[in-house]
């Protein structure tokens, strides 16, 4: 746990100093770091923090290793409900943004955890393929839709996963998804139960539909809030979990602070590396997070065969 912090403290530092703009002592430099570099950090630490948490209790729901937001069409639900609101309600505030994102992340994930109940073969490998199937009509239908309204490069640069225009007064919904990981750690309990089977955990006393409708809300509002904050971070969500439950295994409320830790960690590092790869200019942070995360699920994949 140490350890962890200390990365995350010294990650923080580089982050802050890390940008075009060399810092000096002067009021100009406290300015940007206040209105730019700082809130950018932040904003890191929660969607790490956030989404990491979110991958681990929809592993829980689902009961499979290799599945999180952006292979459960999760993610592509927020999309869509952003794109109906760059169609009918262009000029809406961010606020009711986030309402419809929310809403239909809750419709899209509710109706993926029902359509694995008709599965017969719920194997490590024909989740996440059914997820990604489920994500990729979801996905051909926002296309589809943006191509015809003219919106692609739009909705394009608005999920694109990507901080760099992180601004002091534009991240600070990420508090709420990091409130409501601090919140589901309090029923960590009642999720690793829940990760045993309905039947099981019904008959140790759990209230199961009670916390998986708890769990889908969260899981949905934190995907929500991150899609229209700072768009979409691939792979998070599974590997950090995966990676977290090698080490220290399933009991959540034992390993739900490291998954956090290490999620913001993770954040943080891919955040350096996109602003220093092609310095000075900058890479979004969900192509440097896809190309790692990729790696590290095919590697936990074949860990797993």
């Amino acid at each position: 746990m140490k350890k962890i912090s200390f990365s995350i403290v010294m990650l923080s530092i580089i982050s802050i100093f890390v940008g075009v703009q060399h810092l000096h002592f002067s009021a100009e430099s406290f300015d940007l770091i206040l209105l730019s570099r700082l809130p950018r950090t932040l904003a890191l630490i929660l969607a790490g923090v956030s989404l990491s948490v979110a991958g681990v209790i929809m592993q829980q729901l689902a009961r499979n290793k290799f599945v999180e937001p952006t292979t459960t069409g999760t993610v592509e639900s927020a999309t869509l409900g952003m794109l109906f609101m760059l169609i009918f309600y262009p000029d809406a505030s961010v606020i009711y943004k986030l309402i419809v994102a929310c809403i239909t992340s809750i419709i899209g994930t509710g109706f993926f955890l029902l359509l694995l109940r008709k599965v017969p073969l719920r194997s490590d490998v024909i989740v996440p393929l059914i997820g990604i199937m489920y994500a990729g009509v979801i996905g051909a239908v926002i296309t589809f839709i943006a191509y015809r309204m003219d919106l692609l490069q739009s909705i394009w640069v608005w999920t694109q996963g990507d901080f760099s225009m992180i601004l002091k007064g534009r991240y600070e919904l990420l508090w709420f998804a990091g409130i409501l990981s601090v919140v589901a750690y309090f029923t960590a309990d009642k999720f690793t139960l829940a990760g045993i089977g309905k039947q099981v955990s019904t008959n140790l006393g759990l209230n199961y539909n009670g916390i998986f409708i708890w769990g889908l809300v969260i899981v949905s509002l934190i995907t929500g809030v991150t899609v229209v904050n700072s768009g979409i971070i691939p792979f998070l969500g599974l590997v950090v979990p995966n990676i977290v439950s090698i080490v220290m295994g399933d009991n959540l409320r034992r390993s739900l602070p490291f998954v956090a830790l290490v999620g913001a960690a993770l954040v943080l590092f891919c955040d350096i590396l996109a602003r220093l790869i092609n310095f000075p200019y900058e890479i979004p942070i969900g192509t440097v997070m896809g190309v790692i995360g990729s790696g590290l699920f095919l590697y936990l994949l074949l860990r797993r065969q």
